[in-house]
């Protein structure tokens, strides 16, 4: 079987969207607004941004990714938080206490056929269902979700030391930094593992073409 894909930097152009509208625009309005106005303005441009996405989805009717929901869900919790407080620390430390959280959400959604792992994957890219019904295939997003799981904690135990040691500029760049650099390895590792197990029971995938399954 061969199942043909999107180009490589088709598949990294709807990757990096998703990248841009979720986190890393609300992130940098808020470094830019607490820089120029302060804490309120600062999250509140935040939670705009998120919700005005979201927003424009529904008006164009068009499909609302799967990870622009969780992080909208989870700023407006910080928000929130950060508002009442009226802490820094504390809008901070929630994202660090929720890559906890996202751990043990991956790991209980394991016993699911598709657990939230597979779903997000859609987001990137969205495989034929011949693809994603594959038995071989669901196993393999039940084991890599402890992968993710890793992940995500070596990002909270990292954002925590950055957190409780560094300025709200340094702490952006330095948990930024630290954060998509372990994303990249993870989905490195997690394309080769995908790519050998698909070989190992004779499914190619083509970069390029049509999405078309033959």
């Amino acid at each position: 079987m061969t199942v043909h894909l999107p180009a490589p930097l088709a598949l990294l152009r709807r990757g990096a969207q998703h990248l841009l509208e979720s986190t890393l625009v609300p992130l940098g309005l808020f470094y830019i607004v607490f820089t120029l106005v302060g804490l309120q303005g600062a999250l509140f441009a935040a939670l705009g941004w998120s919700l005005a996405a979201l927003a424009r989805r529904v008006v164009l009717r068009k499909e609302i990714p799967s990870v622009l929901w969780v992080t909208t869900a989870l700023l407006c919790v910080r928000t929130l938080v950060g508002y009442l407080t009226g802490s820094v620390f504390l809008y901070f430390l929630q994202p660090t206490v929720q890559n906890f959280a996202f751990a043990a959400i991956l790991l209980a959604t394991l016993p699911l056929n598709r657990p939230l792992l597979a779903k997000l994957a859609d987001d990137f890219c969205a495989f034929p269902t011949v693809v994603t019904g594959h038995p071989h295939v669901q196993r393999f997003f039940r084991q890599v979700s402890f992968l993710w799981a890793l992940v995500f904690i070596t990002n909270g135990v990292t954002t925590l030391w950055a957190l409780a040691s560094a300025t709200v500029g340094n702490f952006l760049m330095v948990s930024t930094a630290g954060s998509y650099s372990m994303v990249a390895l993870g989905i490195a590792v997690s394309l080769l593992w995908f790519r050998r197990l698909l070989r190992a029971h004779g499914i190619t995938l083509r970069l390029g073409q049509k999405a078309v399954t033959a």
